[in-house]
C-alpha cells in the first residue's frame, strides 16, 4: 500500500471515527420524573449577619439563633387566587402575581413550538400549579432585629398602585406595610425586548434604624424537558467577575450540600460584574445586578420538592430611621438573540453577556463563524432574498474555502507531486523486496530530495473538523438558525432533512418513519443523498486503489457518511455538501497545473465494471 493511499485512508477513516464516536458516547439522555411541591428553606447569608430565604410560598418563622427553620408548603391554589396584572409588549405576553410580586408566566410572540404557525406561543415562564412551575421572585432578607414576618416575601399580597398592565412604556408599581412601620414599594418595568427592570424601596418610619437585604430568585421544578446532548449546556450560567461558569442540570444534585443553604449549592461572591440564570437551548433566565453592583451568587438544588434555583443576593443596607433606600437589579427573561444580547452588553455593559450563549470549547471559531453567518443573512435579508440563511451557509462556506485555499493549494500539490514520484516509488519497493526498513529509509530520502511531504494530504482534515464541529455548534444552538427556511422543502435549517426516499420524496402516500424509529436511518433525505453523492465523485478524481482492501474502503465511505449524516441538521449537510463540491473544483484544478489530467468519467465508469478474476497459478 503506497503512502499517498495510507494518508487518504487514515484521513477518512479519522473523519468517520470522530463522527461516529460523537454520537456513541454522548447520546440524548433520558429525564427524570419530577414532582411538583412548592417549597422553602431559610438559609444563613454569609458574611452579612442576614438570612435570605430559599424559595418560599409561605414564609417561614424566624430563629432568634439564625439556623434554619422547618419549611412550609403551601397550597398551589394560594397562588391561583391572587389577583394578577398583564404584561403585554411587541414579543412578550404573560403576567405577574401579586402573591410575592412573582413574575411567573410568560410566553414569547415570536416563537412558536412547532413550524405551525397556528401552533402554541413557546412559555418559558409557568406559576405554580402548572405541569413545570418556573418563574422569578424578589424580596427582602431581614437582618438585625428584623424576622421574616417584617419584609415582604414569596407570600406577600402585594397592594398595587395605579396601573395594572405592564407595557414597555407604563411600568407597574405595588407596595406593601409591615404593620410596623415599614412600607416597602416595588416598580416593575420592561424593554420593548426581553429585559424587565425591578426597582425595590423600604421606608423607615420605625423610629430607629434597620437592616434588611434584598435578593432575586429564578426557580423551576423539576428538570426541565431538553435535548441532552454533551455538546448542548443547559442548566446555569453564570458570570462571576471575569470566570464564566456552567452547571448543567444533572450536575447540580451532585453538588456539595451546604448546611446553611439548606442543599446541595455552590455559593460564590461577585466582587464587581456578574450574573446567574438557567439557560436552555434557545431560552433563557438570568438575574442582573447593577454592573459594578457586588452581590452573592448562588446556585442550588433541593432535593425533597426537586427544585432547581438560583439566587443574586445583595449587600445588607443599612435604613436610619425616617430614611428610604432603594436598589435596583434586571431580569432577563426570552430568547437568547445574538443581536438582543449584544446589544444588552454593549450599550447597558452587561459584562460578558455574549457569552450566555453556549459557543462551545472551539469558540474562537465558532463566535467568528456565527459573527460572519449572522452578517451574511442580514445583508441577503435586507435584499429580500428568500431563504437567505440557506444561501448565507454555502457563501459561508465560499469565504471558509477561500481563506483555507493556501493550505488546501499546498496539501493537493503536494498529493500532485506523490503521483509523480510512483514509477519511482515502484522501483525502490522492487529494489528494497521484503526489507521494509530499507524501503522506508529510501523513501524519506526521496521524499527529502524532492522536497515533498508525504503528511501534506491530511493537513486539510486536520482544519477541516474544527471548523465542521464549530459550525455544527452554531446551527445547533443559536435561535437564529431555528425554523430558518432554505428553498422547497428545507423549512428549518436547524432540523433534518424531512423528505424520505422510502416514500420517493412524497410520491407516495406514505408518511417517512418517525424520528428514533429503526427505520428512520433509513430514511434518506434529498440533501443527504447529495452528499454521499458529492464524497463519491471526489474519489473519482483518483483510479480505484488496485489494492482490493482499499477499493472497499474507499467504496463503502461516501454511503457511510450518507447513512451517519442523514439525520444531521439540514444546514449542516448543506455546508458539507457545498465543501465537497468545491474541494472537487479545487483539487481538478490544482492537478491539472502540476500536468496530471483526471479521468473522472473513466475512472466512473471502472467503478461500475466487474473485476476479472485473476487466474489461478497452478
Amino acid at each position: 500500500m503506497d503512502d499517498q493511499n495510507k494518508n487518504l485512508i487514515l484521513a477518512t477513516a479519522l473523519s468517520f471515527l470522530v463522527i461516529l464516536g460523537w454520537f456513541l458516547l454522548f447520546p440524548p439522555e433520558q429525564q427524570a420524573p419530577v414532582e411538583e411541591q412548592d417549597a422553602v428553606t431559610t438559609t444563613e447569608q454569609t458574611g452579612s449577619g442576614a438570612t435570605a430565604p430559599d424559595l418560599a410560598v409561605a414564609p417561614p418563622a424566624p430563629q432568634g439563633s439564625g439556623a434554619a427553620s422547618t419549611p412550609e408548603t403551601a397550597a398551589p391554589s394560594l397562588a391561583a387566587e391572587a389577583p394578577r396584572l398583564s404584561i403585554e409588549t411587541p414579543r412578550l405576553t404573560g403576567s405577574i402575581s401579586l402573591l410575592g410580586g412573582r413574575i411567573d408566566r410568560l410566553s414569547l410572540k415570536d416563537y412558536h413550538e412547532t413550524l405551525d404557525p397556528d401552533s402554541p406561543l413557546v412559555s418559558l415562564l409557568e406559576p405554580v400549579g402548572t405541569e413545570r412551575p418556573y418563574y422569578a421572585l424578589y424580596g427582602w432578607a431581614p437582618a438585625g432585629s428584623l424576622g421574616y414576618e417584617d419584609v415582604p416575601g414569596a407570600n406577600t399580597l402585594w397592594t398595587l398602585d395605579g396601573n395594572d398592565a405592564l407595557s414597555v412604556d407604563s411600568p407597574v408599581s405595588m407596595h406593601w406595610n409591615n404593620g410596623k412601620g415599614l412600607t416597602f414599594h416595588r416598580t416593575i418595568s420592561i424593554d420593548e425586548n426581553y429585559m424587565f427592570t425591578v426597582e425595590q424601596s423600604v421606608e423607615n418610619a420605625t423610629g430607629e434604624a434597620v437592616r434588611l437585604a434584598p435578593y432575586g430568585i429564578v426557580a423551576r421544578h423539576g428538570q426541565p424537558e431538553g435535548s441532552r446532548f454533551y455538546i448542548l449546556h443547559e442548566g446555569v450560567v453564570r458570570q462571576t467577575d471575569s470566570e464564566l461558569e456552567e452547571i448543567k442540570y444533572k450536575k447540580m444534585p451532585d453538588m456539595d450540600y451546604v448546611e446553611r443553604e439548606r442543599a446541595n449549592a455552590e455559593v460564590t461572591d461577585v466582587q464587581e460584574n456578574g450574573w446567574i440564570g438557567f439557560t436552555d437551548k434557545y431560552w433563557m433566565t438570568t438575574l442582573i445586578p447593577e454592573p459594578g453592583q457586588p452581590f452573592t451568587s448562588v446556585a442550588k438544588y433541593v432535593q425533597g420538592p426537586d427544585i432547581y434555583q438560583v439566587e443574586a443576593r445583595l449587600p445588607v443596607v443599612d435604613v436610619a430611621a425616617g430614611a428610604t433606600e432603594s436598589t435596583s437589579t434586571m431580569l432577563f427573561a426570552g430568547a437568547k438573540e445574538w443581536e438582543t444580547i449584544h446589544h444588552y452588553q454593549k450599550d447597558d455593559g452587561i459584562f460578558r453577556f455574549i457569552d450566555s450563549i453556549d459557543w462551545g470549547w472551539f469558540f474562537f471559531f465558532t463566535k467568528p463563524i456565527f459573527r460572519v453567518l449572522h452578517w451574511l443573512n442580514g445583508a441577503m435579508s435586507g435584499l429580500g432574498v428568500p431563504g437567505s440563511m440557506g444561501w448565507s451557509i454555502i457563501l459561508l462556506t465560499v469565504i471558509i474555502k477561500a481563506i483555507v485555499l493556501p493550505l488546501a493549494y499546498k496539501s493537493y500539490s503536494s498529493m500532485a507531486k506523490m503521483k509523480e514520484l510512483q514509477p519511482k516509488m515502484e522501483e525502490l519497493k522492487e529494489r528494497c523486496g521484503d526489507d521494509r526498513q530499507k524501503l522506508q529509509q529510501e523513501m524519506m530520502t526521496l521524499y527529502k530530495k524532492e522536497k515533498v511531504n508525504p503528511a501534506a494530504g491530511c493537513l486539510p482534515l486536520f482544519v477541516q473538523i474544527p471548523i465542521f464541529f464549530s459550525l455544527y455548534k452554531v446551527i445547533f444552538v443559536t435561535i437564529e438558525l431555528r425554523h430558518a427556511p432554505w428553498i422547497g422543502w428545507i423549512h428549518d435549517l436547524s432540523a433534518p432533512d424531512p423528505s424520505s426516499i422510502l416514500n420517493l420524496f412524497g410520491l407516495l402516500p406514505y408518511a417517512p418513519p418517525e424520528p428514533g424509529s429503526f427505520f428512520a436511518i433509513l430514511s434518506l433525505g434529498v440533501l443527504p443523498i447529495l452528499l454521499g453523492i458529492s464524497m463519491w465523485l471526489q474519489q473519482k478524481l483518483n483510479p480505484t486503489p488496485t489494492d482490493a482492501t482499499q477499493a472497499m474502503v474507499f467504496a463503502w465511505l461516501p454511503w457511510v457518511f450518507m447513512f451517519m449524516l442523514g439525520n444531521f441538521a439540514s444546514g449542516l449537510v448543506l455546508y458539507w455538501i457545498c465543501n465537497n463540491t468545491i474541494t472537487f473544483i479545487q483539487q481538478y484544478v490544482i492537478m491539472r497545473i502540476h500536468g496530471f489530467h483526471p479521468d473522472v468519467l473513466g475512472n466512473i465508469r471502472s467503478s461500475f465494471r466487474k473485476k476479472k478474476p485473476e487466474p489461478e497459478h497452478k
